[in-house]
């Protein structure tokens, strides 16, 4: 399990085009914006300008979820947390907005109606929950 990262972007939320270059950002390591471009061009079906690629990769930036670095005259872009722990923050935010909006009978009415693989999963994070409670009464007591 990928546990919660200390940074996260300011912004959660992307469109489409973000989405689809984050996901190259992250498949390649460090791309440039020409390496970018060239992976969208691909797709003879495809037309997309090269500032357009610099647009996202800069609203990305402000987002938070890439970085930017210059080499020489080149700027090389990178994910500032993983894929993985992008799964884990967006997993997080959905169950709080569950919560949220949720009273308990909601949300007892919810589990009543999952599958049992589901339950299988709330039992074993109710036994990691009461665990991560046992541990912090003892470090506390």
């Amino acid at each position: 399990m990928t546990p919660l990262p200390k940074y996260r972007p300011k912004h959660l939320s992307l469109g489409p085009l973000e989405t689809e270059i984050l996901n190259m950002v992250w498949d390649g390591i460090r791309l440039g914006a020409t390496d970018i471009h060239d992976r969208i061009l691909a797709d003879p079906d495809r037309e997309l300008a090269y500032g357009s690629v610099m647009t996202v990769l800069r609203r990305l930036e402000q987002k938070g979820w890439i970085k930017c670095e210059k080499e020489g005259r080149v700027l090389y872009w990178q994910a500032r947390i993983s894929k993985k722990e992008a799964q884990a923050i967006t997993a997080y935010e959905q169950l709080n907005r569950f919560l949220e909006v949720s009273n308990a009978d909601m949300v007892a009415a919810f589990a009543n109606d999952l599958d049992r693989a589901s339950i299988d999963k709330l039992e074993a994070i109710a036994a990691r929950l009461q665990n991560i409670r046992q541990s912090r009464e003892q470090q506390e007591g």
